[in-house]
């Protein structure tokens, strides 16, 4: 994995940080590769039972696509008739998302500083959003001719509606962390200095929670979202059957009857 992204496992926490705070951690090839396959670690394994999504340095979260090298990429496609330039959205930014909202353990974004473009459709991948004082957010893809890519035509109207979404994506603005937490962006904004702490504390106790319900809560919500009531009944039914039978369950109820605190296990 490269440098561009950082990797670590303690304790069930993943923590992913996007390491190219002197370019804005800007996506170029390399670190659109290792961020995919940092997701696709953390989601994967079993071992994991949250994920931290953060990035270096105190300007900017991601400002998106590296836009240095793909207009270079651009004009190399010109020159040999060729697209693959355009091809990152289904060989990058796809899988990532895929990978962050599917994810059957939640994801928390800190976001120290500017969001934007796919940076903006990666915290909105994440179930929890905790955000600097001092962030913004701007879907940017129509400043540069571009539509929406990373899932953000998805995620978006899911989380302001579809009228705001689509104002927010037709006429490209910097969103202050204040007016994020309004919309419902921004879960939690913080004094910058305090970003990386208070994201600790809140990824440390999700990676010590329920997992298994935890991973039930984020399937039922998104399968609400797109079906009817008597089916989300049924699917409700079908995962608190599935988080009834964990072990945690069982030890969260011995814990309330013995009024302790429940220690859980993930399974």
């Amino acid at each position: 994995m490269a440098d561009t992204v950082l990797y670590e496992v303690s304790d069930g926490l993943a923590t992913i940080t996007l390491n190219r705070p002197e370019a804005m951690n800007a996506l170029n090839i390399a670190t659109k590769v290792a961020l995919r396959e940092a997701a696709e670690s953390a989601a994967a394994d079993t071992a994991v039972r949250a994920i931290l999504l953060t990035a270096a340095g105190e300007r900017a979260f991601c400002v998106g696509q590296d836009l240095k090298e793909h207009v270079g990429l651009l004009v190399s496609d010109r020159e040999t008739g060729s697209r693959h330039t355009m091809s990152t959205v289904k060989e990058h930014y796809n899988p990532i998302a895929l990978a962050l909202v599917g994810a059957p353990k939640p994801v928390v974004a800190a976001v120290n500083g500017v969001a934007a473009g796919a940076g903006f459709g990666f915290a909105l991948a994440a179930d929890y959003r905790i955000v600097a004082d001092t962030a913004a957010f701007n879907t940017s893809f129509a400043g540069v001719a571009l539509t929406a890519d990373s899932g953000i035509s998805w995620t978006l109207p899911r989380v302001i509606g579809p009228s705001r979404a689509t104002d927010l994506l037709l006429f490209p603005r910097n969103i202050s962390a204040q007016d994020a937490l309004e919309l419902g962006i921004a879960n939690r904004v913080v004094p910058s200095a305090e970003l990386r702490a208070e994201a600790g504390k809140v990824a440390r106790a999700l990676a010590d929670g329920p997992t298994v319900a935890y991973a039930a809560i984020k399937e039922s919500v998104a399968y609400g979202l797109n079906h009817s009531l008597s089916e989300t009944l049924e699917k409700e039914d079908e995962l608190q059957t599935r988080a009834g039978q964990s072990e945690d369950h069982t030890i969260a109820v011995q814990a309330f009857v013995n009024k302790e605190k429940p220690k859980y296990l993930g399974r």
